[in-house]
């Protein structure tokens, strides 16, 4: 078994050095690519009260240049009432050995309104312009599919998009878009009676023919904001699905229980021979590991627990963390995981992924950072806030939301924006003043996270208004969106 593997990853680098096709040949090499200049980051006026479209910005984070930090484009929607979330592209590293093809268009799913914008970035990198979009209609006449979410790109140069409901909102409707490389509506991806029970985020591995997909929960549920009772009634979800790639059929379910509640993102790890992968539990603020067995079948472990707070002058008497994103640095090494409530930013040594050590923490955020009206209670019944710093005299808003790391393991790029309904549910302010991208610097080496004053991208005084930053993507791809076969 290693030597065919060795084999496989020979034959990828060969066909790294003989033809161009978009991404890189493995995942150390991306490691090794240039450093990112741009970065295209979503930004949102729906649910905000600012009758705007949605719009792409692009940042400069150029240190030498004298727009560092800055927003240099802004590329607004043609509609209002989209709630841009995610992203991804139209090809990438798994579309290597393909010279036809290339990372040209970013695709940008509207979780609320159910469009599917195609951006190109090819043309002009610092100035991107609207290819074209894929209307909703189309996509409910021909699939029954709403609410899409997470777009990957496949070695097929087709797209797939994952959808959490039907156009009422009900989850029992959600399943798989799939999209040619003219971003027309192909059909469902997995087969029918196969679709999932709830939909949310998906991670394709070739080599294991396997795709695993995670569950938020409905969006007749989330899209009114939290409400803890809807958890008890089914509202949300617990389970991985358990695919078989690339033919779509629903192998196994995996139940994660009462310590897996709400599993959001997922990711393998990089290295495309290796079977496991982790998935991050927000409401009960677990990691969870999941891997092959001998047999093929799957299996999963608690990984990383974020212990809650106990908390005063707070709906509830215990604050989770609330996991809402987490990455893995393109070397296997390190996990990244932000907490959204507690307010930060955790760096893990996953080596031994049975046994992740805690090597950096940084606080960015949170609702009990000092100032706030909640503070936290110690065991001893003392009680105590977070001390958070300021950034070129701005107090910190909300709490790490998204996260995207350079390919050289070295920056940690965060936004503070989940979702506008749930944002003025637990930081207004947040929405009164808008968004920001703070930097981590990060030592990869010894393990450490330190916040950078050097930078800081204020959403708060966009020309028309405060918005909300989410998901960030580099034009040259990154560690969330690229997949290597």
């Amino acid at each position: 078994m290693a030597t065919d593997t060795v084999v496989v990853q020979h034959a990828a680098v060969d066909g790294g050095c003989c033809k161009k096709g978009p991404g890189y040949a493995t995942p150390l090499e991306a490691m090794a690519g240039p450093r990112e200049s741009l970065i295209y980051v979503t930004c949102i006026y729906t649910g905000t009260g600012t009758e705007k479209p949605d719009y792409l910005a692009t940042v400069d984070v150029d240190p030498s240049s004298p727009t560092y930090s800055k927003v240099i484009h802004r590329l607004p929607m043609p509609y209002i009432g989209d709630e841009l979330h995610h992203s991804g592209w139209n090809a990438c590293s798994s579309c290597h050995d393909d010279p036809s093809t290339a990372r040209r268009f970013l695709v940008l799913p509207s979780l609320v309104s159910g469009r599917i914008y195609a951006i190109d970035t090819q043309k002009e990198p610092r100035a991107p312009t609207l290819h074209k979009f894929v209307d909703p209609k189309d996509i409910i006449a021909k699939t029954g599919l709403a609410y899409p979410h997470t777009a990957h790109c496949l070695a097929s140069g087709d797209i797939l998009v994952s959808c959490l409901g039907d156009k009422d909102g009900k989850a029992e409707g959600n399943g798989f878009l799939l999209l040619d490389s003219d971003f027309n509506v192909k059909g469902r991806w997995e087969k029918p009676g196969h679709s999932p029970l709830f939909g949310y985020d998906f991670w394709y591995q070739p080599r294991h023919k396997t795709m695993i997909s995670t569950s938020w929960g409905a969006p007749a549920a989330f899209t009114k904001g939290f409400d803890l009772q809807h958890v008890s009634d089914g509202l949300y979800g617990r389970h991985l699905h358990v695919y078989s790639w690339p033919d779509g059929e629903l192998k196994q379910t995996l139940d994660l229980g009462n310590t897996g509640l709400l599993p959001l993102e997922i990711r393998f790890l990089h290295d495309p021979s290796r079977d496991t992968g982790f998935v991050g539990c927000a409401l009960t603020s677990n990691m969870v590991r999941f891997f092959q067995n001998p047999d093929g079948s799957w299996s999963h472990e608690l990984s990383i627990s974020v212990k809650p707070f106990k908390v005063q002058n707070w709906i509830l008497p215990e604050m989770p963390g609330l996991i809402t994103d987490f990455l893995i640095s393109l070397d296997d090494r390190f996990l990244y995981l932000a907490n959204w409530l507690h307010g930060d930013i955790r760096q893990y040594n996953i080596e031994d992924p049975t046994n992740p050590r805690l090597m950096g923490q940084v606080w960015v955020g949170g609702l009990v950072q000092k100032g706030s009206t909640v503070v936290v209670e110690a065991d001893d019944g003392s009680t105590y806030q977070v001390d958070v710093p300021e950034v070129q005299g701005n107090q910190l808003r909300g709490g790490p939301q998204m996260i995207q790391l350079s390919l050289d393991g070295k920056r940690l790029y965060v936004t503070n924006s989940l979702f506008s309904t749930w944002d003025r549910q637990f930081y207004p302010e947040l929405v009164q003043k808008g968004g920001h991208i703070l930097q981590i610097d990060v030592n990869n080496e010894k393990g450490g996270l330190a916040l950078n004053q050097k930078f800081f991208v204020d959403f708060g005084t966009e020309p028309d208004g405060p918005s909300l930053a989410h998901e960030m993507r580099y034009p040259g791809g990154d560690c969330t969106s690229d997949i290597w076969i």
